[in-house]
């Protein structure tokens, strides 16, 4: 690992993923051998509030993806002229394209920690809850234990004296 960036899970900012973005294009024109072949970037995606999965993507080299339709044999496919030359453009528009699917990350892994961090926090609630309906059961049972015990205790003292005032007469 050459570099690595922390402390803005919380809130990223556009402005996080460009310094990422920069840093990462930096390294993978570079030619010497503090270059990189191949970024990668690794994130956690969030699903649904229940599911939050690992995701890879390889940002650079980019990847052409060829459509799935051929165009009909009648079709003209149109011609593109760039001005400036295609390579100016796509010089342009790399960075942009890389920062934004780093910042695009950088939300999904942030709103996959909300979602886990609001899931741990339920599930302990919940957990505390059903301690605290325990806990009410059990120091009921020990009340009512203890009041029947009283009672018990009353009703045979009660008893006794019964037995002692009728046993005198």
């Amino acid at each position: 690992v050459k570099e690595s960036w922390t402390g803005f899970s919380d809130q990223p900012q556009y402005d996080n993923a460009r310094k990422i973005g920069e840093a990462l294009i930096n390294a993978f024109v570079d030619e010497s051998d503090e270059g990189v072949d191949e970024v990668h970037i690794v994130y956690t995606r969030f699903r649904s509030m229940l599911v939050q999965e690992p995701h890879s993507v390889r940002m650079l080299p980019l990847e052409v993806v060829e459509g799935e339709e051929k165009p009909a044999d009648d079709e003209v496919l149109p011609l593109y002229e760039f001005e400036p030359s295609a390579d100016e453009v796509l010089d342009a528009l790399l960075p942009k394209y890389v920062q934004s699917r780093i910042f695009y990350a950088l939300l999904q892994a942030s709103a996959s920690e909300l979602a886990a961090r609001q899931k741990a926090m339920k599930s302990a609630t919940d957990n505390a809850d059903e301690l605290i309906k325990k806990f009410t059961r059990i120091a009921n049972q020990a009340r009512q234990a203890g009041i029947t015990q009283e009672i018990s205790e009353i009703v045979g003292g009660v008893n006794a004296l019964a037995d002692a005032t009728a046993g005198s007469e």
